[in-house]
């Protein structure tokens, strides 16, 4: 893969994934208002598991109010109902996933990874055809790596690799420093769904300090004169 030679990067935008679903109706009503509260790339679709005929139903009940607004819907896993159910992408779990999954979605549609333990996987990952990588996210005991970590290794991707890389946050405060690493996306869920001011304010607030970090990086201050 080419290293970047690229100008000035763009400021990182939002990655919004949801709780998981088991009634759609409820949040495909609430979400035009979330999503206009910052500039959201792409929305993961978290379903609960059932058959495919009830997936689809969910993801196709959700779609005009993700894809209206001028996000991306891409699908937790199940890159199998991806066509059916008119989303973008599908996100998948590591390399064993993306290898079963990629003949199905390309070159039509969005291909991401997470589950990237080393930095060969990674690499790995980018050969093979990746639309990103995530790095961050809970394992499936709910573990993390430290912050230090995930910011190595975001500044890692950034630096030599060309497919985007996102930076899962927990917290406002991690969502500004995966900015300055390089994050070309910043996913956040329960930061946004836990919010007690609720998910539009709270959506419109990781927004704005995204911007506003942004703008405190010496790099992108100079791409803005």
């Amino acid at each position: 893969m080419a290293g970047k030679t690229t100008p000035p990067r763009p400021a990182p935008r939002l990655y919004l994934a949801t709780p998981v679903i088991t009634d759609p109706a409820p949040l495909a009503a609430e979400l035009p208002s979330i999503l206009r509260g910052g500039d959201v790339a792409a929305v993961l679709v978290r379903l609960k598991e059932s058959d495919p005929r009830s997936m689809i139903r969910c993801v196709k009940a959700l779609a005009p109010a993700i894809q209206d607004a001028g996000a991306a819907l891409l699908v937790e896993g199940h890159a199998d109902i991806v066509a059916r159910a008119g989303a973008d992408g599908a996100h998948l779990n590591g390399l064993a996933a993306l290898d079963e999954a990629l003949p199905g979605l390309k070159p039509d549609r969005i291909a991401g990874i997470g589950g990237l333990a080393t930095r060969h996987d990674s690499m790995t990952a980018g050969e093979r055809g990746t639309d990103y990588v995530l790095f961050g996210e809970k394992d499936a005991a709910g573990r993390r790596p430290s912050v230090d970590a995930i910011v190595e290794r975001l500044s890692w991707w950034a630096e030599l690799f060309e497919p985007p890389c996102v930076g899962y946050a927990a917290t406002r405060e991690e969502a500004t420093e995966f900015v300055a690493a390089g994050a070309d996306f910043i996913l956040v869920d329960d930061l946004v769904w836990n919010d007690p001011r609720g998910p539009a304010a709270a959506l419109a607030d990781i927004d704005s300090a995204i911007k506003q970090a942004y703008m405190a990086v010496p790099t992108a201050a100079a791409g803005q004169e």
